[in-house]
């Protein structure tokens, strides 16, 4: 296993799968620092062969509390304001584009650009007790970072107006209800089973798990026919690799395949 510790995010990687920790006191707000130091993360991560699956979560209460209220207070004019928010956005959305796996363990209070990046993961698990939302609203401001566009997709319009227009934070078993999570477990399983499941996938050949992320969430935001049609260039590739040559004899031998992701 390999650890490295930055100032506010510290990472270890071992079979196969990179987690990094969040940890800046005592909420974890999501400063423009700490925005920084996650796009060179996961600029690194894709860099880094070894890793083929990312858990992301934080320290002690709290995944993210919300962006850091003085900044937000700080910001000079509407010029200044729009920029912050291309920044965030432009940060989440390489999240959301990044060719392996990511799994927000959502280890507590998870607010504002909290949900907001934990949305651009691929897939989020909640800690028991957690509270989420988007209460930017009761600042008179409103999401920046992606907020009003991905909270509607993963729940619906109009329960995403109702959450974004009246600030009011829902809990992980109501998260899980909406499709915003796919599992709720005791805090203390969070990361063990976040980390399983990054270890399962990272088991799989990682051409395909590359694709299928690729088809699922590029074809989101296309319409079915184009969606379709990516699925099958996506799946016609795959059928040109060794690993599709190695998962098909050994599922008819019977016997575990042994990927080279090529």
């Amino acid at each position: 296993m390999t650890t490295i510790a930055n100032t506010a995010l510290s990472r270890t990687v071992e079979h196969g799968v990179a987690t990094l920790t969040l940890n800046h006191p005592p909420v974890n707000a999501l400063t423009p620092e700490l925005l920084v130091e996650l796009e060179a993360a996961f600029d690194a991560l894709a860099a880094d062969r070894a890793v083929k699956v990312v858990v992301l979560t934080g320290t002690g209460r709290f995944f993210i509390a919300g962006a850091d209220i003085r900044v937000i207070a700080g910001i000079p004019s509407s010029r200044e304001g729009t920029e912050m928010a291309l920044r965030g956005q432009a940060i989440f959305n390489k999240i959301e584009a990044f060719e392996k796996p990511v799994i927000a363990a959502i280890n507590g209070v998870c607010l504002g650009g909290g949900l907001e990046l934990a949305m651009c993961c691929h897939l989020r698990l909640a800690a028991e007790g957690t509270r989420l939302g988007q209460p930017e609203i009761n600042l008179g401001i409103m999401p920046g970072f992606g907020g009003t566009q991905r909270l509607a997709r993963f729940v619906g319009r109009s329960k995403a107006t109702e959450l974004i227009l009246t600030g009011d934070l829902f809990s992980a078993q109501e998260a899980k209800a909406m499709g915003l999570v796919s599992q709720v477990v005791p805090p203390e399983d969070l990361l063990r089973q976040a980390q399983g499941l990054a270890r399962r996938i990272a088991s799989k050949g990682q051409l395909a798990v590359r694709a299928a992320l690729r088809a699922i969430h590029q074809g989101a935001e296309l319409g079915l026919r184009e969606g379709l049609a990516l699925e099958a260039r996506l799946f016609g590739g795959l059928c040109d690799s060794e690993d599709k040559k190695e998962g098909t004899a050994a599922f008819l031998m019977k016997r575990q395949p042994q990927f080279q992701d090529r």
